[in-house]
């Protein structure tokens, strides 16, 4: 083998492998960036349900009753 054709080979092997690693990183980057999506809507979920729970809470203690209806409507609320 030709002494300037092996530096050639040596200088496209690391091109292809230089590309082939710059992909394999934006593959793993893309990858990162989906679960911090799925983790953010799972953290959304969680953030509509309390508010649900909180608004139930809010009318539970403004609404006028004794408090013998309230611990009754607690407890129907913990059977859901």
């Amino acid at each position: 083998m030709d002494f300037w054709l092996a530096i050639v080979a040596i200088v496209a092997i690391t091109s292809i492998a230089k590309v082939l690693r710059s992909r394999h990183l934006a593959m793993a980057r893309i990858e990162a960036a989906r679960g911090d999506n799925t983790e953010n809507a799972a953290l959304a979920r969680e953030v509509a349900a309390l508010n649900s729970r909180v608004a139930v809470l809010e009318r539970i203690l403004t609404d006028n009753r004794s408090s013998l209806n309230l611990a009754h409507e607690i407890d129907a609320l913990r059977d859901r």
